[in-house]
């Protein structure tokens, strides 16, 4: 018995105390982002339509922040004023990344980092759908990132 106790206690010195995993409020916008991959969401520039799944990038990551409790502005540029700025090299799940894809320099679509250099975003033509950012386009056209979380 009294090798058991000195067991026990020395394990309860040298092990850490047993955390339990929970889902970090950016891994569940993550989660939500994704249920709407494969063609669920329809993009319609300039428009903010949650009810019927027609959504421009902005509206759309609006949409997946309010079902977490986060309220985002409309509108790619607008969102990049909220929030916190975070590096491209500190960027985790749930913070939004912008870029710009038409006027050169000028914020114009956002997306949701969802990890692994990868970010997710609903885009003309495709839809929701997960790119990376480490791809030439992407990579070229990325300006900053936000944190919420």
């Amino acid at each position: 018995m009294k090798k058991l106790m000195a067991m026990l206690i020395v394990l309860m010195l040298v092990l850490p105390t047993a955390t339990f995993a929970s889902v970090s409020q950016g891994d569940s916008i993550v989660a939500k982002a994704k249920t709407y991959e494969g063609g669920k969401v329809h993009y319609v520039f300039g428009r903010n339509d949650p009810q019927h799944l027609m959504l421009d990038c902005s509206s759309f990551t609006k949409m997946v922040f309010g079902q977490n409790g986060i309220y985002l502005t409309w509108g790619s540029k607008a969102q990049s004023k909220q929030g916190s700025y975070v590096s491209k090299s500190n960027l985790k799940p749930g913070d939004l990344v912008f870029f710009s894809v038409s006027t050169p320099g000028q914020i114009n679509h956002v997306g949701i980092y969802t990890g692994n250099g990868m970010f997710t975003s609903n885009l003309p033509r495709r839809g929701v759908i997960e790119n990376s950012l480490n791809s030439s386009y992407w990579k070229s056209h990325y300006i900053t990132a936000r944190r919420f979380t």
